[in-house]
């Protein structure tokens, strides 16, 4: 869940509101209802979705959001899995007050683990997932990011730290301006590692010699 939790909070703290909270819907799916990790993916999910909306102007979406949010996270103790929630509480209860407060300040930011995490700053897992999550997002094909990502998995456990799909998805996240070049690329060496991979394969298909 860690990856996951630091890989949202960075989405959402480099402004793509909407897109957070993709990192950790697949695994709020998956818990049993009200247990406290269900709660805080719950509430961190509407939390982010009533600043988007409240950005968007939908006043009354982003007000009903903001105080279910808090409704989530109420009875969570002032930090869960290493997020700071006194001041995300606070944030939803002003928010819920004033949705209109989107417009003369910024939102308050996720803190995880004592700091504030960011894209720039993310190490290579949570990076793997934001990959993702920002590629659908940003209406990319998740494909290649994907199979980028399981790439870079395999190359990091055979020891190849300097692995090439390491360094991509690393600049894929990061390199706003360039993303789209950066995909190419990324695509490209997926698609290279693929054909090598099917070459090896064709290596040891059965052949017919009657």
């Amino acid at each position: 869940m860690r990856d996951h939790l630091r890989a949202g909070a960075a989405i959402y703290n480099d402004g793509y509101y909407h897109a957070a909270h993709d990192a950790w819907e697949g695994l709020w799916l998956d818990l049993e209802d009200g247990t406290d990790d269900e709660r805080l993916l719950h509430g961190l999910i509407q939390a982010t979705a009533a600043v988007y909306h409240a950005r968007e102007r939908n006043w009354a979406g982003a007000v009903g959001l903001a105080e279910s949010a808090r409704g989530y996270l109420d009875g969570l103790p002032s930090t869960h899995r290493d997020v700071d929630l006194p001041p995300l509480r606070s944030s939803l209860e002003r928010l819920a007050a004033d949705p209109e407060l989107v417009e003369r300040r910024p939102p308050v930011p996720i803190e995880h683990e004592g700091d504030t995490p960011a894209l720039a700053t993310l190490g290579f897992r949570p990076t793997a997932i934001a990959a993702v999550v920002l590629g659908e997002a940003l209406g990319f094909d998740t494909t290649p990011l994907e199979r980028a990502r399981r790439y870079a998995e395999q190359d990091l456990e055979a020891g190849d730290d300097d692995s090439r799909f390491i360094a991509l998805l690393f600049d894929f996240v990061r390199e706003r301006e360039h993303r789209g070049l950066v995909y190419q690329r990324l695509t490209d060496h997926v698609g290279r590692r693929r054909s090598r991979e099917a070459d090896v394969d064709g290596l040891f298909e059965p052949t017919d010699e009657s």
